[in-house]
């Protein structure tokens, strides 16, 4: 099922743009090359194990490159998919299908990319009370594309951006004058603009866990980079009075070590900043 994040306006305009980016005044190789009257077939053939994810999007730039273009659809955003595995086949005119060919590409392949890592963390926490959550560490201008990926996959999305959440990490305190200023002034700004907005604060030690239990005042606790034995403590300390997040250096062979300390969550920038994007072709045929 499609993020509500995911809207149609919010697909033509990513197309849009994407085309722009790419076609501007025409594809000037398949105007000189390809009639105008040549017509053909294209199939999306997977060429790695993984997780598929992007079809829905991938339908979208058909749709917007050229109506006429038909498709046939056998694999959903979500499916398990191995080498040699066809996701759909599209017919129509020839430089509709190579026009739209790379944009098609680009986003399935790293849409599947992330989907695939998602689910392979996921599966490495299944029966811990743990889920994935992505990161802000995305590709700009891609990012709701690339946190879709990761709910295919299985993963949570955590906050869209800037303005859904208030995230009070090391900087902003550091800035602020300390833990205590940072929540109060948070305090402060949500209650006379009589705004809504979830509150984490991130602390790095038990003594900075502490000032927070103290203080009060927010939502969820970020423990960063803190070792398996402090997050136990500190889970045990904030004893299910907030939400509770692991973060930093976050891994297939640490995770689920990790996610037995009893968080709720595990974040992992790497879901989108360094993730290998899955294998495919879209070949005429």
């Amino acid at each position: 099922m499609r993020p509500t994040y995911i809207t149609d306006s919010y697909l033509q305009e990513f197309v849009a743009s994407a085309l722009q980016e790419d076609v501007r005044d025409g594809d000037h190789t398949s105007l000189a090359v390809i009639p105008d009257h040549a017509r053909g077939s294209a199939r999306l053939l997977v060429k790695e194990v993984g997780i598929l994810a992007g079809v829905e999007a991938a339908l979208a730039v058909f749709r917007q490159v050229d109506a006429s273009l038909t498709t046939r659809l056998f694999l959903n955003d979500g499916a398990t998919v191995n080498p040699g595995d066809v996701a759909f086949t599209v017919s129509g005119p020839a430089r509709s299908l190579l026009m739209a060919e790379r944009l098609v590409l680009n986003t399935m392949q790293r849409m599947s990319g992330i989907a695939t890592y998602t689910h392979r963390l996921v599966k490495c926490i299944e029966g811990t009370r743990a889920r994935i959550l992505d990161t802000r560490k995305t590709t700009p201008n891609f990012r709701l594309m690339e946190k879709w990926a990761v709910a295919i996959g299985g993963g949570h999305n955590h906050r869209l951006g800037l303005y859904d959440m208030i995230m009070i990490k090391d900087n902003h305190i550091d800035i602020a004058g300390g833990i205590e200023a940072a929540i109060e002034r948070t305090k402060d700004y949500l209650r006379t603009r009589n705004m809504k907005l979830q509150v984490e604060i991130e602390v790095r030690n038990l003594p900075e866990l502490e000032r927070v239990l103290a203080c009060g005042g927010v939502d969820m606790i970020m423990l960063d980079n803190m070792s398996v034995h402090e997050m136990k403590e500190a889970v045990k300390k904030i004893n299910g009075k907030y939400l509770t997040e692991a973060s930093g250096g976050i891994n297939e062979s640490n995770i689920r070590e990790i996610a037995l300390t009893g968080v709720d969550f595990i974040s992992a920038g790497a879901l989108t900043h360094s993730v290998k994007s899955l294998d495919m072709s879209l070949k005429i045929f």
